[in-house]
């Protein structure tokens, strides 16, 4: 099996060609790589929020802030809910590393992510519920033009209960997730800008 090249070896080499990389960027792919190597661990569950605190404890103040961008960005509207908190301690497990840390303004920040992100979860159950509702009452909600052999067009029921909800409920999310979406994006920056 052929040896897996770090991101240091493979710029090295190519530094090599190009006339070498100075210290200060030689320094910038070691911490680019120890970024990535306790995210990972962290990602992987091998790390909670404590042992992530203790692996950068001592740390620079650029590779705080690339661990907490790094988990920042890993935020999503449809993360799961216990994958949020795993990332939020995290997050601000990391920020009281720093020498002055913005805690309560990140905590808070965190908390309408975690906010939003339950009401987008319970607006959306709330439409299922609803579209289901709708449906199960009227059921040529669920009826389809089929061809028929002669070529006469008929309407058919043709899909279940459930099939009906999702077709609808992706037209229902396309129409509202832009709004979820847009509130999200706007905490994410104003959390980065937090973030010295």
């Amino acid at each position: 099996m052929a040896k897996v090249k770090s991101a240091l070896e493979i710029a090295l080499e190519k530094a090599g060609k190009i006339g070498g990389l100075s210290e200060e960027e030689k320094e910038k792919i070691r911490e680019e790589e120890k970024v990535i190597s306790i995210l990972k661990e962290f990602y992987q569950g091998r790390l909670d929020s404590n042992g992530l605190w203790e692996r950068l404890k001592g740390s620079k103040p650029s590779l705080l802030r690339k661990v907490q961008m790094n988990l920042i960005d890993s935020l999503g509207l449809g993360n799961a809910h216990e994958e949020l908190i795993m990332k939020k301690t995290g997050i601000l497990a990391v920020e009281t590393l720093k020498k002055d840390p913005n805690t309560a303004v990140i905590e808070s920040g965190l908390n309408t992510i975690e906010e939003l992100q339950r009401d987008y979860e319970e607006t959306k159950e709330r439409t299922i519920e609803d579209l289901k509702k709708q449906i199960e009452m009227n059921p040529q909600l669920r009826m389809q033009p089929v061809r028929m052999p002669d070529g006469k067009t008929a309407m058919q029921m043709k899909v279940s209960v459930d099939e009906a909800v999702k077709a609808r409920l992706s037209d229902y999310l396309s129409e509202h997730e832009e709004q979820y979406s847009g509130e999200f994006a706007g905490i994410i920056e104003e959390l980065k800008e937090h973030m010295q």
